[in-house]
């Protein structure tokens, strides 16, 4: 499921560019909304996160202000090994690279799921006719959810 936001990371140039920048040195979120235009920064900061393809750090600040977050690249290598079944694969390569409206309608689905309580990853996968591996990684493309054993959470935005 990692694969999933590490295959958005790269298939959107808005969340490449804020890699390339974290990849050369430490930034906050307001630096790299100045260097990037296109917006969608908290967003790809969340992606990038829940992919472990960043840290983060408290940059000390100047006497009077508050301490902010500041983030870089995790990796610089890429090494993979695994195994899998062309199913699986297949739905986690159509849910990081699709911009399918009933992909987005069933992500609007499994976080109403979410809000009525119901958190587990079988569960939601049998109601929507979708494997766990799908609910996964649709999980790991929405910026607010994310996986937590083998249940979805919804990630307070504000971390």
């Amino acid at each position: 499921m990692e694969l999933v936001p590490l295959l958005v990371t790269f298939h959107s140039n808005t969340y490449k560019q804020a890699y390339d920048l974290l990849n050369k040195s430490w930034m906050t979120e307001e630096e790299l909304c100045e260097a990037i235009a296109d917006g969608g920064v908290m967003e790809c900061l969340q992606i990038l996160k829940k992919g472990n393809l960043i840290e983060e750090q408290w940059r000390m600040p100047e006497q009077g202000q508050r301490p902010v977050k500041e983030y870089r690249a995790t990796y610089n290598k890429f090494r993979a090994n695994f195994q899998c079944n062309f199913i699986d694969l297949s739905d986690l390569l159509f849910i990081s690279m699709s911009n399918d409206e009933n992909l987005r309608d069933l992500g609007e689905k499994v976080a109403e799921e979410l809000e009525k309580g119901n958190s587990s990853i079988n569960d939601i996968a049998r109601k929507f006719g979708v494997s766990p591996v799908f609910i996964k990684g649709l999980a790991k493309r929405i910026p607010h959810l994310d996986v937590k054993g083998q249940g979805l959470i919804v990630i307070d935005r504000g971390q």
